[in-house]
C-alpha cells in the first residue's frame, strides 16, 4: 500500500476501508432480521429527525399557548418536560409519538412487539440528552434506541 492509498483510506473512514478489503456489512437492519425496504425496515435519519422536529414544535406551541400565557422564554423551559411526557406516554402505549405517526414511524422492541415501560423511560431520558441520539450504529439506530433495545421502523 503506498502513501496515497493509506491517506485515502484514512480520509474515507474505517467502513470504506473495510469494504474495499471485501467486508460485507449488509443493509441497515439485516442483523436484526428486518427487511431492507418498505414497512418494517429501519427508519432512516431524515424521517427520525423530522418526527423529533414535529414533536418538539408541538410541545413548544402547547407550552406557549396553554401553560405560560404566551411567553416564549418560559415556553422554552416547559417544552422539554412536555416532550419527555409526550414521548413516554405515547411510545409506551401506542408505539409512536404524533410526529412519528405523521412521518410513518413506529418504535418497537428488538424482537418485535411493544417496548416495555422501563425501556421507554430509558430511551426517552437518553433522547433528552441529545448526544446519544446523534451516535448511531451500522443499523442506523441511535445509542438511545440501542440501549433501550428498541428499533424505529417504517409503517
Amino acid at each position: 500500500m503506498d502513501n496515497r492509498q493509506a491517506i485515502g483510506s484514512w480520509l474515507s473512514g474505517p467502513r470504506a476501508a473495510a469494504e474495499d478489503m471485501g467486508v460485507d456489512f449488509g443493509y441497515p437492519g439485516q442483523r436484526l432480521g428486518l427487511p431492507q425496504q418498505g414497512p418494517g425496515s429501519v427508519a432512516r435519519f431524515g424521517r427520525r429527525l423530522g418526527a423529533v422536529v414535529i414533536d418538539w414544535t408541538a410541545c413548544q406551541l402547547i407550552a406557549y399557548g396553554l401553560i405560560t400565557g404566551r411567553d416564549w422564554v418560559a415556553a422554552g423551559n416547559w417544552a422539554l418536560p412536555l416532550f419527555l411526557a409526550l414521548s413516554v406516554l405515547t411510545v409506551g402505549t401506542v408505539g409512536f409519538t404524533p410526529g412519528k405517526r405523521i412521518v410513518g414511524l413506529r418504535v418497537v422492541a428488538e424482537g418485535g412487539g411493544r417496548l416495555g415501560f422501563f425501556r421507554v423511560v430509558v430511551r426517552t431520558l437518553l433522547l433528552a440528552l441529545v448526544v446519544p441520539a446523534l451516535v448511531w450504529d451500522r443499523d442506523g439506530r441511535g445509542l438511545h434506541d440501542r440501549l433501550g433495545r428498541a428499533v424505529q421502523v417504517r409503517i
